[in-house]
């Protein structure tokens, strides 16, 4: 039986959930998809958010026939494969997933069909794609960034399913799924058809279960690295290696785990010590560059250092406070005195006009004077 993620997933933007910066009203994806307009690009976000329903949606737009590749086990034979096949007239799309699996050569391979249109390329990746997608070919296609789903979004495509279920128990299954649909509906599937009844008791249960293919160790993975980061932000190394020994032992990806140091690095350490950020993000690189089993050693010479390192949060939280200043006011007119005039009009029209280099006079927007981001 087809899988109850797979059965849910929309064939249309009605249907389709979350990323509203990128499919709601007057958004650049819609409008791509409502003109039918072909071009290349990259969908980069974590799991479950859309990547694979979006890059179908595209193409039925354009009346397409769509092939769909996985990097992981795909390669040169299969693009010529769909090169060579004439069974119909319709455009080529090209949905590669994980596209960041395909290396530089097989990369190049694509450049020249995707330069010429004979192919429109969708790519997909959990990857920054700026360091996963060479130069030419990145240059070709636009990215598209997709945001984890809050938990509402996920309640909305969980209440979906028909499987009847408490509000209690919705909220516990999306806060437990990481921003991730497809996990949520997997979880809320097995739970269901092996217990008869979803509460959180047979989500918990099966989260634990066997029979449920669950990213790792379902709830335990989310668990371990939660425990991970509140064990550094309260400056306990010893709890901090024991949970980063858990999560090396149980096999989880070390790019995840620097990932979530290089985070931290910035949003608990911060100004306290700056140092901090270089020494995530050599860690980052040590992983990637050495692998496992010897990169567990540099990840825990990170883990050390962040654990004991001061902690400063004045730099997260002012940024979230100006995140919501520009979320409810909008793109405030900026003081006309620190525009760019690179033309004789702009200068004209005061553009610049009084700038000074080192002043100490307030350079936010009018409606925002005095505002403290930075404590």
């Amino acid at each position: 039986m087809e899988p109850l993620a797979s059965r849910l997933r929309p064939r249309t933007l009605e249907g389709f959930i979350g990323q509203e910066h990128l499919v709601g009203e007057g958004m650049p994806l819609r409008s791509a998809i409502e003109r039918g307009h072909r071009f290349s690009f990259i969908l980069w976000g974590p799991p479950g958010v859309g990547k694979t329903t979006l890059a179908r949606i595209y193409a039925d737009s354009l009346a397409a026939k769509l092939y769909e590749l996985s990097a992981v086990s795909a390669g040169k034979d299969d693009v010529r494969t769909l090169l060579a096949d004439d069974s119909a007239d319709a455009p080529k799309v090209l949905f590669l997933d994980e596209i960041h699996r395909f290396n530089k050569a097989q990369q190049d391979f694509l450049l020249p069909f995707v330069e010429r249109g004979e192919i429109t390329l969708i790519g997909a990746t959990t990857e920054n794609p700026s360091f996963e997608v060479i130069a030419p070919l990145l240059s070709r296609c636009r990215v598209f960034v997709l945001r984890e789903l809050s938990e509402d979004e996920l309640g909305a495509i969980i209440a979906k399913s028909g499987i009847p279920l408490g509000g209690e128990t919705c909220t516990y299954l999306a806060a437990i799924s990481n921003g991730d649909a497809r996990q949520a509906l997997t979880v809320l599937e097995s739970a269901s058809e092996l217990y008869g009844t979803v509460t959180i008791e047979t989500i918990e249960r099966a989260l634990q279960s066997r029979h449920l293919r669950y990213d790792r160790a379902g709830e335990e993975h989310y668990n371990t690295i939660s425990a991970f980061i509140k064990s550094m932000r309260a400056g306990e190394p010893n709890a901090a290696i024991y949970y980063l020994a858990r999560m090396v032992e149980s096999g989880e990806d070390p790019l995840f785990i620097a990932r979530r140091m290089v985070i931290f690095a910035s949003e608990d350490i911060g100004l306290a010590q700056p140092t901090a950020l270089v020494v995530a993000n050599a860690v980052f690189r040590a992983c990637e560059t050495i692998g496992y089993p010897e990169c567990a050693i540099n990840l825990a010479h990170g883990v050390a250092y962040l654990a004991q390192s001061r902690k400063d949060r004045r730099s997260y939280d002012a940024l979230r406070g100006a995140q919501a200043d520009v979320k409810r006011f909008g793109n405030l007119p900026i003081p006309l005195k620190i525009r760019n005039a690179p033309t004789k009009l702009m200068k004209e029209l005061g553009y610049g006009s009084g700038y000074e280099k080192y002043t100490k006079e307030d350079l936010l927007p009018d409606e925002l004077r005095g505002r403290k981001y930075l404590e």
